[in-house]
């Protein structure tokens, strides 16, 4: 089964706050997610690779940091796993303007060895690659594993989003964490539970993520009539209004969308994943209900093993973190009530969720404004 330990990042240096691993050098691989000015400290990447010496280390920058059902004071929170039977390997990118994106990926998924793979976790630098080509890249070259993930944060800033792979945290980076063994039972959940509201639009003009025409009117002028008095609060009031976007009448392949950016002079709104031309989008809203509930089915849709430690990586979306305010703790809540007390959860709210939609197989999607989950068991 697995053991983790605990620990976060104060002004006394790393502390514990749960040890279960009796030798710090049988550690597989840390977790860690932080304040993104806090995270690029070199010196506590160093103190934390002397204390875990021969782990692999992977983090990411954040909107907030998930530290069991809460979410953390601390800048930086991190989780030690151990393994009894199973094991992980890392693979790492990094990225320039212009890169082939396909070849990128293939290159990641290269470096993990495919015989026995059961699982890939995924973080990467978003602010600065197009993550809607990254999925897309994951799903034309990977095997039978599934993937999830998160796209690093950068609180409300959207300024610098890092990564941690072995190394200080550094950005345009993609780092890919593969776990290996029979023993293992992964499963992931996915919900949003954002309402829908206004009629149906087709996505009459976009470029890649960015949106300029529904049903041949202006993106924005449209956008900021649904919104009234909050139009004046863009762009960052779009995070209460995200955009549900579905290339068909079934809901199947629907995904949600999180504003960006707005450009007045062009009327266009950037999302964080790409609009397809063609698509039906419609406007959406939060109902504090409906996103507690969504992130408890989220948790539902999860294989738990009962009696057995577990790992639970949670990716939520910062866009929820500002529409649920001081009650977004209660969505950890609810996945705590779910998964029970043998799960440790540890995450944090990202610019861009990674999963499979459970209504679609084991095909990667990119998502945004959902709750997210991969829980990791040993058997």
């Amino acid at each position: 089964m697995l053991h983790i330990d605990k620990l976060f990042y104060d002004s006394n240096g790393w502390n514990l706050s749960t040890q279960e691993i009796r030798d710090h050098q049988d550690c597989a691989i840390v977790f860690l997610f932080g304040d993104s000015e806090a995270i690029k400290e070199s010196h506590i990447y160093d103190d934390l690779r002397q204390r875990y010496p021969n782990a692999s280390i992977v983090g990411a920058s954040s909107a907030g940091n998930i530290f069991d059902a809460a979410i953390s004071k601390y800048p930086i929170v991190a989780s030690a796993v151990h393994f009894e039977k199973s094991s992980v390997k890392t693979s790492t990118v990094d990225f320039t303007d212009g890169a082939d994106i396909d070849e990128l990926i293939a290159n990641l998924l290269s470096q993990l060895p495919q015989d026995d793979l059961q699982h890939i976790f995924i973080l990467f630098d978003g602010l600065n690659i197009n993550g809607s080509q990254v999925i897309r890249g994951l799903n034309n070259a990977r095997g039978a594993f599934s993937v999830s993930g998160g796209i690093a944060g950068d609180g409300d800033r959207f300024m610098e989003s890092l990564i941690v792979s072995d190394e200080p945290a550094c950005r345009n980076r993609i780092v890919a964490v593969g776990f290996y063994g029979d023993s293992l039972v992964i499963s992931t959940g996915c919900q949003s539970g954002w309402d829908s509201f206004g009629p149906d639009r087709i996505v009459t003009k976009s470029v890649g993520n960015t949106l300029f025409e529904l049903d041949n009117q202006p993106a924005l002028k449209l956008y900021k009539e649904y919104l009234g008095d909050f139009a004046k609060e863009l762009p960052i009031s779009g995070m209460r209004f995200p955009l549900n976007i579905r290339p068909d009448d079934d809901g199947k392949h629907e995904v949600t969308r999180t504003l960006l950016a707005i450009d007045e002079e062009t009327q266009s709104i950037t999302f964080a994943g790409d609009i397809p031309e063609g698509y039906t989008a419609r406007l959406m809203k939060a109902n504090l209900d409906s996103l507690i509930d969504g992130a408890s089915v989220a948790a539902e849709h999860i294989n738990r093993v009962t009696e057995k430690r577990g790992l639970g990586l949670v990716v939520s979306c910062v866009g929820r973190r500002v529409a649920m305010k001081e009650l977004v703790e209660e969505e950890l809540d609810a996945i705590a009530d779910v998964l029970g007390e043998d799960v440790h959860l540890s995450g944090f709210y990202s610019y861009g969720e990674i999963a499979p939609l459970q209504r679609a197989g084991n095909h990667c999607q990119l998502h945004n404004q959902t709750m997210t989950l991969t829980v990791i068991y040993e058997k």
